[in-house]
This record gives structure tokens, sequence and C-alpha cells, in this order.
């Protein structure tokens, strides 16, 4: 089968590397040149957090190792108050879990490597795409050239020009959620080819209404991100006023950051947005069309959890064409599925920026998880939400369904400890009771 994939980000190289493997021609478009020889957009190069779903889902075709030679493990969240002092929260009870720290540019090269390398696939640049008939499967870029496939897959992100053709047809809903945030990137450089801070941490500044983030690189610099309101971010607008700032907000960052005025002034600022859109396919006739990864379920990134949803993609798709016997349009339809899932994802990214940015410095979070932490040493098989979402691959739809559960038997457990108590004492005499009198 010709497949066409708009969009060699990410997710688009991943897919193309399992159709690949399932013996289909694959073409992959992507609108920007080549990054393995551009380099990365200014600003624009966050860093991803690798954890279970992503690494499973690159395990199946051979690139596990490989990518996560290249990341750094986090098995925790620094926190920094504002007066300098640090917190370190594991990830899990025994700190064994981690997730890991990769530029999305090396993730990136990686892919395109791997596609580009598969029997069958050819990678084109600079074809941004300008139209789509979803009944044929033409489509046509803006250097004036066509071309045809029976299957087409959207894989060109949150602004995805193959999911603006679906959102025209009828029966297809669609809408997105602007946060009021902008990000903006930033950078620590190495100290005396040192790294200015902890590596083996995922750092967090909670700020309230805002926050900072910075995750490590393997030139033991810190790619920082900052998350705030837009009206923050334009009140900064002189050199005096963006060192002041940080000197009164991020005390001990401000000193390892040389170039803030230049970085903060030069980079631009990002947009965090939810889009959700149904159904993901359509077609009829001699094509179908398809959508993955952000082209179907954008989120924001306070779960870390973008990248390896898209990735996760990959595998419940592959699992679809097993189903259906390799045909397309039926594997799409039992695609749909995927949507409870990236719908709970989706909300779970939102809840956790309110906790990152509010609660992850207060005392009463803290004490939530080390009771948490202990529950998961003292009940057998009692595993964290956030375990669950990224050391696990059960489906984020059944995650809240067992978390509901486990609260339920930690409450009984609870209960059925102190109802113990209770008659221990009584047996030894230290509880009075109505008989007694």
């Amino acid at each position: 089968m010709e497949v066409s994939i708009v969009g060699a980000g990410l997710v688009g190289c991943l897919l193309a590397c399992y159709l690949a493997r399932r013996g289909h021609r694959v073409t992959l478009y992507e609108r920007r040149p080549d990054p393995r020889e551009r380099g990365p957009d200014r600003g624009r190069s966050i860093n991803l957090a690798i954890s279970r779903r992503g690494i499973d889902a690159l395990s199946r075709i051979g690139l596990d190792g490989k990518v996560l030679h290249a990341a750094l493990p986090m098995a925790g969240r620094m926190m920094h108050g504002m007066d300098g002092a640090l917190t370190f929260q594991p990830y899990s009870a025994d700190r064994s879990q981690a997730i890991n720290s990769i530029g999305r540019a090396d993730l990136n090269r990686e892919l395109l490597e791997a596609a580009s390398a598969q029997p069958g696939v050819e990678v084109r640049f600079g074809c941004r795409l300008t139209g789509l008939d979803e009944r044929t499967g033409r489509l046509r870029f803006a250097s004036g050239e066509e071309a045809e496939a029976g299957v087409v897959i959207g894989a060109d992100g949150a602004y995805s020009a193959v999911r603006a053709r679906l959102q025209q047809l009828p029966g297809v809903s669609f809408s997105q959620e602007y946060l009021d945030y902008g990000y903006k990137e930033l950078s620590i450089p190495p100290q005396d080819g040192r790294f200015a801070l902890d590596p083996g941490a995922l750092h967090i500044w909670p700020r309230g209404r805002s926050m900072m983030i910075a995750l490590p690189n393997q030139d033991r610099s810190f790619t920082c991100t900052l998350f705030w309101p837009h009206d923050t971010l334009a009140a900064l607008d002189t050199p005096q006023r963006i060192r002041a700032y940080f000197a009164e907000h991020y005390r001990d960052a401000f000193g390892l950051m040389p170039d803030l005025v230049p970085d903060f002034r030069g980079n631009p600022v990002g947009h965090l947005v939810t889009m959700r859109c149904s159904p993901w396919h359509a077609g009829g006739g001699d094509a179908v069309v398809g959508l993955v990864g952000d082209a179907a379920h954008a989120i924001v990134p306070f779960y870390g959890q973008g990248a390896n949803c898209g990735f996760e993609d990959c595998v419940e798709l592959d699992r679809c064409l097993d189903e259906a016997g390799d045909d397309f349009p039926r594997a799409l339809e039992l695609f749909e599925r995927r949507k409870a899932d990236t719908d709970v994802i989706a909300r779970l990214a939102l809840d956790n920026f309110v906790e990152m940015r509010d609660k992850v410095g207060s005392r009463v979070f803290l004490a939530g998880k080390r009771l948490e932490h202990a529950l998961e040493r003292v009940l057998p098989g009692y595993v964290s939400r956030y375990e669950l979402i990224s050391f696990s691959t059960t489906p984020y739809s059944q995650v809240e369904r067992r978390v509901a559960r486990q609260r339920r038997l930690a409450v009984a457990a609870g209960a059925a400890l102190v109802a113990l108590g209770f008659a221990a004492r009584r047996g030894r005499g230290l509880v009075r009771t109505p008989e007694a009198d």
C-alpha cells in the first residue's frame, strides 16, 4: 500500500518505521528544510521527558537503546524556593523510576535517520501541503507539485494542514482551548565544565501564577522554560526590568544565566493550547485520511506526555492494523477508541499545571506525597497516578479508575487498622466501655 505521511516530526518518523516494517511504501512530506542540515529553530528546542510509554514504542522497533543513550535520567523533581531552599521529590517510593531528558531536535534527528534507513521509505523536505482531496488521496504542495496515495496520515502537529481539511467536512467537530500563558526558552550553561544544577532531577521554580523548569542536556547545560502569563512576559520590556525580576523571583538561577537578557529578548514566545477533534479519519472512494499525534489531540506539556502519547499512537495504530488485517479504513475506525485515552491525558495535563506552579512547594502537598509513597510500600499493588501515567503503559482512561479503586482500598485499610488498634487497646483495658462501667 502507498502511504503518504504529512509531517516528518517525531510521530511521523516513528509511524513511518512501523508502517515500513509492515511492508508498506511510505513517503514522508515535511514543510521545513532537513533539520539534520539546518539545525533547530532558535528558542524552540524544548526538551522532552521520555518515559515508559515512549520507551515502549521505541523498543518495538529497536530504537530505545540508542535514544536512551543520548538521554539523561531524572529520578524526581527538585523544587527551588523563593529563598533558594531545595526540596527533592522522588517520582517513586524506592527512587528507582526516572523520566529521561532529551532535546527534541536530537530525538527528531535520530528518528529521521531511522525512517530514512527503512526500505520503502522516502523523506521529502520543503513540501508544504496546500490542498488535499480526501476522496482520491491527492495532495497539492506550495511548490506546485502533486502526489497521490491510497492512505494519507496527518502527523503535522497542532496546526495540522491535514486536519484543517477534515474540519471542513460535515460531521467533523473541532475545539481549541488556549491558556492565557506563553512559554519562552532560556538556558543555563555549564559552570567550569560541570552541571550548574543537579542533572538527576527536573528542576522547578513554582511561583504561584507562573513557574520555570529546567532539564539537563548532554553538553552539561540546562534548557530552561518559562511558563508565564502573557502580561508578565510583556511587562519585562527592558534589560533592567528583566534582571530585576529574575533577581527577585529566581534568585538562585539568576547568577547562572549570563545570556539571560539576549535570550529573553530574542527567543520567541510559544502558545499553550489543547486541541480536540472528532472523528480522526475520513474518506471514501479510493482513499482514506487519518490523524495521529498532536494533529488529532494536541495537549499542554505539563505531564510530560505529549511525545509519549504520540509515540503510543503509533503502537495503537499498529495494533489496529493487526486486528484489521492491514485494512486501513477499518484500522482507522478502530483507532478512534484511542480518543477516550487522549481526552483523559489532556485533562490531567491541564490539572498538573496547577499542581506544578502552585502546589508542589507546599507542606500539605509534600505531606501528601510522603503518604502516597508510604502506601506504595505497605499496600501491595498500590501505584500513584503519576507512576501509572509515566512508568506504565496502562491506558490513560484506565488510570483514573484504578486510582479511584486504590483510594477506596486505602481508606478501607486505614479504617481496619484503626479498628484493630482500638480492639487491641480495649483488650489491654486501655479503653473504657459502658459494659465496664
